[in-house]
């Protein structure tokens, strides 16, 4: 039996491993970032902030003119905004129910048909061998009947 040496366990490390992303992630800061490193970076912060700025202009703009009782407008917004960006979402998923539905229904129609396939296929394997049994015995009443005829004279 072998014993399980703990340095190969990582029992006497002090520095506690990476988990999730962060083992991926490169180990560079932010500062050791290059320019276009940096600008991609800023450029899809902005994206972001400019896409929930435009997101929460529109509610606001929608809560003003139907003016609804402000009970808990951040849980509205963030109900809408979660129902916005989830749509897509849900209209792939349907897409890809609806298509494995169609998958599906070949498949049950595709066994179906083989199915028939094999049932065709044994009842002529069944009838070969009916057949073949008939042939048989016949020959084998042939082989051992008298002879009953003359065999002409040469």
């Amino acid at each position: 039996m072998t014993a399980i040496r703990p340095e190969r366990l990582g029992a006497d490390r002090t520095v506690p491993e990476k988990t999730g992303p962060e083992v991926y992630a490169p180990n560079r800061k932010s500062s050791e970032r290059t320019e276009s490193e940096q600008a991609a970076v800023t450029a899809f912060e902005g994206e972001i902030r400019e896409f929930v700025r435009r997101d929460v202009a529109h509610l606001r703009r929608q809560r003003n003119d139907v003016e609804q009782p402000a009970s808990e407008p951040v849980t509205d917004n963030l109900n809408v905004l979660i129902r916005r960006v989830s749509g897509a979402s849900m209209d792939e998923i349907d897409r890809v129910i609806l298509e494995l539905q169609g998958v599906r229904e070949m498949l049950r129609s595709e066994g179906e048909r083989v199915s028939r396939e094999i049932a065709g296929y044994a009842s002529l394997s069944h009838a070969a061998m009916t057949a073949m049994k008939v042939i048989g015995d016949s020959l084998t009443q042939w082989k051992s009947a008298p002879n009953n005829y003359s065999r002409p004279a040469e």
